[in-house]
């Protein structure tokens, strides 16, 4: 008898607690699948340490392989659900698409960052709920505070060290006040130049910070956030977020370079393409967490409105401490519906208690109900969080030990950038990477020095301190306004946004996304925000598992090559990098010297350079390594395709031809006039062009 297979999907709270008692249950007795984007499991409450440099970023992580030994870990996101055919389709970390067939599915995929109709938030604002936005963030804010100190204007200053956090639940009030500390010890050892304070403000249109839990934690977290120095502004939240600050609620402007969006979360959009019975997009459940009219499916933690027994006619709250306990029971009743268990249980509850970490020795905890505050509330918060902990409690403790005798390392590795953690995400706990599903990329994407930073620390045009100007590679808000106007690319069924300025630059709208930018998921997409069937999905150039980026050994011959296809930026060709929200152009101001020129010369276009593809003075070279001359120079030869033939290989004056052996580029070449007739070719010995080949100076992207 061939055993039962169960595939999990997700392996956060529920996800991962499902797993882990089902292996325990079925010993064997069932192929048990999960379905995760990422190989760890992540203990999201301790994630404001990490932003704030007090654990490392593995040390909240938990590896899915090493402590699910019996479960057969998938990497991978889930696409589409076929509920007749009991198939799930998925895409995995390259792009390939696969399958999982199931018995029993059990959808436990977590939420994502909430947002509302804000004008400027979706462009301008990150979020806090996965791995890469804490790394952004503790980045984000290191850097924040160095470009401050050294700042002249104090405006600038000012607005560098202010820190705008909405959302006063657990996650906004432990960013701020973790946060007001790791900046206070930053300026302590490199103070500010105008003498300034780092300035925390948290917005909440809730009457008092906490409102979920108890007046008494409320007030005592009320009370350790002021005294720290963190601006506290109940009844007030943010109207419109631009590039320079955000507007509130009662009219103040504040200038700001950082917004982070800590106002609450929504259930992954994988459930709302089921079809079934939603409460608040959550999917109904009964108390045994199984899906009415579905026997086969189940559904537990964030995604599932499982009813409250304690209180009817509620629903349990999207908490950790539910989430934890719905996999359990979900697991128990999985086995005992493959007959590999005992009897089915309903889900019911007690609490236990909820605790805040302030930061330092000062927490808010409620421990059966017996409010704390002050070193026991600490010592009870962290106590509970190592007991909680499925792994890693002694690195955990280390790390506690040395952050108490040591100061803290505040240096930006800049290994996550501010395009990688839009607000709007399907998937807040992966970066988004250059040639990642749903978002292929050139080889030719962002290079050169200082382009890594040029997103992060540009003033003009930012809202979170220098994050780029309305990031391409957001995805529009799912039925959320603000997203901006699309460039769809033909083919793929994506969109990418565009800025207001680019429209107003006359930039196309067709075509391909700007070098080193995503691609946005339209809405007709799959509710997981992936390609959907028969959209183009393929990996990217030069990723693992897809085709060789060009110009490497084995790939097809590189732009401007010979036979190969135009240049970026050329008639038919791709936009190049020097497109708005790209990085600058080569040989623009701040950007690298021109590609493809040796030693770096002059970009096209500029003095001294060549003239620029279809400008009326002339083609320019065909960008060969050291180049030859432009088409209808002045002592050169005619353009290719014009009568007269083909350019002579050797130049007048014995001089080797370029691109030949000893032979150096025609630099600086004066533009011919507009309308002079191409001088008459000078034959020379030596090997010429084939004519039976096709000429490919019109070929667009292939």
């Amino acid at each position: 008898m061939s055993r039962p297979r169960i595939v999990i999907v997700g392996a956060g709270f529920a996800g991962y607690r499902t797993a882990r008692t089902l292996s325990r249950l079925t010993r064997g007795r069932a192929h048990i699948t999960l379905l995760n984007p990422t190989d760890y499991f992540l203990y999201l409450p301790l994630l404001p340490q990490v932003a704030a440099g007090i654990l490392e970023p593995r040390r909240v992580t938990v590896s899915l392989s090493d402590s699910l030994p019996d479960v057969r870990l998938v990497l991978g996101e889930a696409d589409r659900i076929d509920l007749d055919d009991r198939t799930l389709h998925y895409t995995g970390p390259e792009g390939e698409g696969g399958t999982l067939a199931y018995d029993r599915l059990v959808l436990a995929a977590g939420s994502v960052n909430k947002l509302l109709p804000i004008p400027g938030v979706a462009e301008h604002a990150h979020g806090f709920r996965g791995l890469p936005e804490a790394l952004y963030l503790r980045d984000h804010v290191t850097r924040q505070v160095e470009l401050a100190a050294s700042a002249d204007d104090p405006e600038t200053c000012a607005a560098r060290c202010t820190f705008v956090v909405v959302g006063a639940g657990y996650t906004g009030t432990e960013v701020a006040a973790h946060g007001q500390m790791f900046t206070d010890a930053q300026v302590r050892k490199h103070p500010l130049r105008q003498g300034m304070r780092p300035r925390w403000m948290l917005l909440d249109v809730a009457p008092r910070v906490l409102p979920e839990m108890d007046e008494k934690l409320s007030t005592t977290a009320d009370r350790v956030l002021r005294q720290r120095g963190v601006d506290v502004r109940m009844g007030t939240s943010v109207k419109e977020a631009t590039h320079d600050g955000v507007v509130l609620t009662d009219g103040e402007f504040v200038e700001t370079r950082t917004l982070v969006w800590c106002v609450g979360v929504r259930p992954d959009p994988l459930v709302e393409s089921l079809g079934l019975p939603m409460e608040k997009g959550r999917l109904l459940v009964d108390p045994h967490l199984q899906v009415p009219g579905r026997p086969e499916l189940f559904a537990c933690g964030d995604v599932a409105a499982v009813p409250d027994l304690e209180n009817p006619g509620s629903y349990t709250p999207m908490t950790a401490q539910h989430a934890w306990r719905h996999g359990k029971v979900a697991a128990e009743n999985v086995a005992a519906s493959l007959g590999l268990g005992g009897a089915r249980k309903p889900y019911r509850h007690r609490d236990l208690g909820f605790v805040v970490d302030l930061g330092g020795a000062k927490a808010a905890a409620n421990p059966l109900g017996v409010p704390l505050s002050g070193v026991p509330a600490g010592a009870v918060t962290r106590g509970y969080h190592l007991a909680a902990m499925p792994g890693n409690r002694v690195r955990v403790a280390a790390d506690w030990l040395l952050d108490a005798v040591l100061p803290r390392q505040a240096v930006q590795l800049g290994l996550v950038r501010s395009w990688s953690v839009p607000l709007d995400t399907s998937s807040p706990e992966v970066a988004r990477v250059p040639g990642g599903p749903g978002q292929r990329q050139e080889a030719s994407a962002r290079s050169g020095p200082g382009a890594a930073l040029a997103a992060d620390t540009d003033d003009g045009g930012t809202g979170t301190g220098g994050q780029g100007p309305a990031r391409p590679h957001e995805e529009p808000a799912k039925g959320q306004p603000g997203s901006g106007a699309t460039q769809v690319r033909p083919g793929s069924g994506a969109a990418v946004p565009r800025s207001e300025s680019e429209t107003a630059k006359g930039r196309p709208v067709g075509g391909r996304p700007p070098s080193g930018h995503g691609e946005l998921r339209s809405e007709s997409e799959t509710a997981k925000g992936r390609p959907a069937a028969g959209a183009a999905a393929e990996p990217d150039r030069n990723q693992p598992g897809g085709e060789p980026a060009r110009s490497q050994p084995g790939g097809e011959a590189a732009k401007n090559q010979p036979g190969g296809e135009p240049d970026s930026g050329q008639p038919g060709g791709e936009p190049d990098s020097g497109q708005p929200g790209g990085e600058p152009a080569s040989g623009q101001p701040g950007g690298e010297p021109a590609r493809s020129q040796p030693g770096g010369e002059a970009a096209r276009n500029q003095p001294g350079g060549e003239p620029d593809s279809g400008q009326p003075s002339g083609e320019p070279a065909r960008s060969q390594p050291g180049g030859e001359p432009a088409r209808n120079q002045p002592s050169g030869e005619p353009a290719r395709n014009q009568p007269g033939g083909e350019p002579a290989k050797n130049q007048p004056g014995g001089e080797p031809a370029k691109n030949q052996p000893g032979g150096e580029p025609a630099k600086n070449q004066p533009a011919s006039r507009p309308g002079q007739p191409p001088p008459t070719p000078h034959p020379a010995p030596g090997p010429v062009k084939r004519t039976d080949l096709p000429d490919d100076s019109a070929k667009g992207d292939s």
